[in-house]
């Protein structure tokens, strides 16, 4: 290999997996198998017959399958053929016509951390 060359790492799950737990991969990942569990990695590309059944956290999620639980992303890109039953957190997205999200969609600003929950109610008797 020549000095300076770039190496990208991915990793691919085909259509013939079934992967049972969480999965976690520090590179981009490919996914056209199903997953029944939570889901994190650097970048997540989703083929159309995909199906994931868990919470996915992902740089860059590109979805064409089915995802059934909440999705984080800092982009997000629906295609046509996804299916998308939980909520949505973001920074960039976009739905192509005939996506759908069955959820609540919430923008997060720029670099803004993850949403903390808010402090329980204190109640005062007088």
């Amino acid at each position: 290999m020549a000095t300076g060359a770039r190496h990208t790492t991915f990793s691919i799950l085909g259509s013939d997996v079934v992967v049972t737990g969480h999965v976690s991969a520090s590179v981009d990942l490919h996914v056209d198998g199903k997953i029944e569990g939570d889901l994190k990695c650097a970048n997540l590309v989703q083929g159309e017959a995909s199906e994931i059944k868990g919470a996915v956290v992902a740089e860059t999620a590109k979805i064409a399958g089915l995802v059934d639980g909440s999705i984080d992303a800092k982009t997000l890109i629906v295609h046509a053929t996804a299916r998308i039953t939980g909520d949505v957190t973001y920074e960039n997205i976009t739905i192509e016509n005939g996506g759908k999200v069955d959820g609540k969609l919430s923008h997060r600003r720029h670099g803004a951390a993850v949403a903390k929950a808010p402090p329980p109610l204190e109640v005062v008797a007088n």
